[in-house]
């Protein structure tokens, strides 16, 4: 093991030496510190300082609330804008008398596709019956989900 150099026993005197070395090292400049706290223009300045650094913090917190609400505020309005949509009743839609016997089929059947309304109302081909379906359900009056190749429709 290796001997510290510096170290002395304390019999031999060596701890008033420490003592005395951490006072000079540590306690005397922070008594010198405390001395200078002491000064009524110290305080002043750190008094000034802090209500400085105060006025600034509530300006920036008094800008952050108004953007805040601002937010707050466009949120509410479409939250508005989307309650009153919901709120309102649907109009009653006209249909030509074949859209409203397809709307029918498609009510009692559950889901049809296009091919189901061809074969039904003896359409030639799929795309008239595709065509109303899809007219049907940009009015809202049907749903639609994708089953494989097939697009299958439901009443809402």
């Amino acid at each position: 093991m290796k001997k510290n150099e510096n170290y002395k026993p304390i019999g031999e005197g060596s701890g008033k030496e420490a003592i005395e070395e951490l006072k000079n090292e540590i306690i005397s400049p922070l008594e010198n510190e405390i001395q200078k706290l002491r000064d009524p223009l110290v305080i002043a300045a750190i008094m000034h300082t802090a209500a400085t650094e105060k006025e600034n913090t509530n300006r920036i917190l008094k800008t952050l609330v108004a953007q805040i609400e601002e937010k707050f505020a466009k949120i509410e309005a479409r939250l508005d804008a989307l309650e009153a949509s919901i709120k309102k009743e649907p109009e009653e839609v006209l249909l030509p008398q074949v859209d409203e016997e397809i709307f029918k089929f498609v009510k009692e059947k559950g889901y049809v596709s296009a091919e189901d309304v061809r074969r039904r109302f003896g359409y030639k081909g799929k795309n008239a019956a595709s065509s109303r379906l899809n007219r049907m359900y940009e009015m809202g009056l049907l749903s639609k989900k994708q089953v494989g190749r097939a697009v299958l429709y439901s009443a809402r």
